[in-house]
């Protein structure tokens, strides 16, 4: 409880150095949901790349003691393969990093042939923080929205605005590095009603409860 709680506070400091609630960090305050582009509605768009936490299996045709049935790809970034010992693998696509194993392996293996499978995916991990029962950092299906990470927390606390939710993302201007601070109804997320119910987190999101 207590390794959550300071993360739980960490995250607080990083919602008040960014100005979010401000004005600082973009002109106007926040955006509606309504009014944000599809493209950020979405998961990340674009081919898969291996992250920390992923497990993935490394085969390597005809050569069953060079190959991986299952590993995780450490914090630091790297698996241990059998001859390689430490590979660097994080962002990476599972075929990028096939054929730079392929090359290699060609030290040892004569013309190799090496597949990569992604077993299991990192969570989706955001952090809740604000008029929640439970403020803290929660690992989420990829396709959750703000309701599962509300629902994660343990819901509003009686003290909550329902129309105060917000999602501070980073990434979302083109032309500022601050992040964005976008704003839902809970109504609207409770009932399905769309686009609130169809915007989906990413990595890094931080939910805010006022």
């Amino acid at each position: 409880m207590a390794h959550r709680g300071a993360k739980c506070a960490a995250v607080v400091a990083l919602v008040i150095a960014a100005g979010v609630g401000s004005g600082c960090s973009h002109p106007g305050d926040f955006i509606w949901v309504d009014q944000v582009p599809k493209s950020m509605t979405t998961p990340d768009s674009g081919p898969y790349r291996l992250r920390p936490g992923d497990v993935i299996g490394v085969k390597v045709w005809g050569q069953e003691a060079n190959s991986i049935d299952r590993t995780r790809v450490r914090e630091d970034g790297k698996i241990s393969v059998p001859f390689l010992n430490d590979v660097d693998v994080v962002g990476m696509e599972p075929g990028e990093l096939a054929r730079r194993l392929e090359v290699k392996f060609k030290a040892y293996i004569q013309n190799p042939v090496v597949t990569v499978i992604v077993h299991d995916r990192r969570p989706l991990r955001v952090s809740v923080v604000g008029q929640v029962a439970r403020p803290g950092v929660y690992d989420l299906d990829d396709d959750s929205g703000v309701v599962h990470a509300l629902a994660a927390a343990g819901g509003m606390t009686p003290f909550a605005h329902d129309d105060r939710v917000f999602v501070i993302r980073n990434g979302y201007w083109q032309d500022n590095n601050a992040p964005a601070r976008i704003r839902f109804r809970y109504d609207d997320l409770r009932s399905g009603k769309v686009p609130a119910a169809l915007f989906l987190l990413r990595r890094g999101d931080i939910v805010v409860v006022e």
